[in-house]
Parts: C-alpha cells; structure tokens; sequence
C-alpha cells in the first residue's frame, strides 16, 4: 500500500535521470540512468519506468524536475544543445499514465532544486538564488518562501551582443569546459579538465578560470538584481573541488555591500528530487 508520504521524484537533465522514492528530505530509494542523446521523451520514461517496475504500489504522488520550461504540464526545452526533446511534450500526461496515478507536478529541475535547498538545505529558510552549473546552467529563486515559476531564474539563456545568438551557457557549462579541452586532450569531459587542472596543466586551469570568471559576473549581477541573502550553488561542475573559490576569488575585488554571499549547495545531487517531491506533495 502506498504511504502518503512517499513521493516518486524523477530528475531528467542533459546528463542523467535519476529516480527516487522520497520522504521529506530523505532518498528511500534511487535508480539512475544515463539521458539518451537521441529518440524521444516517452522511450526514455518508459525505459525508466521498466527500471522502477518493482516500485509501484509504494507511491500515489509523483514529481517531475526537468531541464527545460514547463507550461500546463507540457514540456519544451531552452536550449537544444543542453537536451533536444520535441516542443510541448505530453510529460504530465505520460508519466501518469506510466505510473498508474493521477496525482503528478512538474516543474523545471534548477527550480525544483531551488525549493529543495531553501527548504531543507544550505538556504535554512532565507530568501535565495539557487544556481545550478552542470551540463548547462539553470537556477531557481525562492522570495518571500515563494517559488518563482515560469522563466525566473533561466540564467543560463542570458545573451550577450557580438555572441551570436550564444546563451551564457555555451560560454560556460560543462559542455563549453569539455569543448573547449577538445584540442589539448581529444575527448575529454569537464571532469578530465578538472583533473587535468588539479595536476598542474595550465591550459586547463585557463578553461576552469574563464568559466568560473563568467559564474562570478553572473552571480555579481543577480545580487544587484535581487540582494538575496544567499547564492547557493550546485551541479557537478559548482561543486568540482575549487570551482566555488575560484568564484569567490573573481569577486574579491567588490566592495562588501555589492558581494554575493556564495554557499554550496547542501543537498548536492539529490536537491532536484527532494524539492521537487516537497512541491509535488504541496500541489496535490
């Protein structure tokens, strides 16, 4: 019989999935997969659901983060070089059906992460930015112990002139680190790069600066726009071993009043899946 508060939480994002059986702040359980480059949404869910079969009948709520907008509970992304999926998605529609439930919530997976550190991680209920740099980079802002939905906190899809169309994070996120390697070490990932940069080769301590250089501004920028009390940042490539203090370390030459207060983010891989579950729980 299912526990009313046991909350099927899935996290889909450029790199992985990742589901989970949620209480509270709690992981009961998780199951991860890697995300497919190619094919469609609802090969991917089911391929997922098969892996979870053994779940049901454990949950009757279910929530769903994921990289890109989501609009009355269709799905479309931002930023195609991040995650290529069709433009309006059935998502709610089709993990219901999967799961065999009626009670299912979506929301963007930084946002979810976002609600997921102010409730129950390093934003300890203040008002926050939440900043995710992974495969690309999303964020989430919490005010007034209210979510922002819709576009709020899309920070990766800011645009500059003389880019060419480029968002901020082709400038910066995993996918820029590991292409940028591409001529010093043919094939690399973002991890090789910090590797590679924690054993001494310049050129890929450049890679890490410049993109954490980026992160600094942009985080500069959101506390002139918002004065959180907190930044809270997070992903694979925000929480690599020194990325955060070569944020800090590009933000020293502010004065006290315009720096960001930059915090790591306490629920690390599982933020997406315990916010999205808390919210989930409070939707239905």
């Amino acid at each position: 019989m299912a526990r009313p508060d046991t909350i099927l939480a899935l996290d889909i994002g450029g790199t992985k999935m990742l589901a989970a059986l949620v209480r509270g702040d709690t992981v009961v359980e998780a199951h991860t997969m890697a995300t497919p480059r190619n094919g469609d949404p609802e090969a991917w869910l089911t391929a997922l659901f098969s892996a979870i079969a053994g779940w049901k009948g454990r949950y009757d709520t279910a929530g769903i983060a994921v990289s890109g907008i989501i609009d009355e509970g269709c799905w479309s992304p931002l930023n195609r070089r991040t995650l290529d999926i069709p433009d309006r998605f059935p998502l709610v529609a089709t993990v219901a059906r999967l799961a065999g439930i009626d009670r299912v919530f979506a929301a963007n997976d930084a946002q979810a992460a976002a609600w997921g550190e102010y409730a129950f991680g390093a934003g300890q209920g203040h008002d926050l930015v939440f900043l995710t740099v992974s495969t690309g980079i999303g964020g989430g802002i919490v005010v007034g112990g209210r979510l922002l939905g819709g576009l709020a906190g899309h920070f990766g899809q800011f645009r500059s002139l003389g880019e060419e169309g480029r968002t901020l994070e082709d400038r910066v996120s995993g996918n820029w680190i590991a292409a940028e390697a591409a001529p010093y070490l043919p094939g690399a990932t973002a991890r090789d790069v910090f590797e590679a940069a924690a054993g001494g080769e310049g050129w890929a301590a450049t890679i890490v600066n410049a993109s954490a250089r980026e992160t600094a501004l942009l985080c500069g920028n959101i506390q002139l726009a918002l004065d959180p009390a907190r930044i809270v940042i997070g992903g694979g490539i925000g929480l690599a071993p020194g990325y955060l203090e070569s944020v800090r370390q590009a933000l020293a030459g502010l004065p006290p009043r315009l720096t960001p207060q930059l915090h790591p983010a306490a629920l690390a891989e599982k933020a997406g899946v315990v916010g999205i579950a808390d919210l989930a729980r409070r939707q239905n």
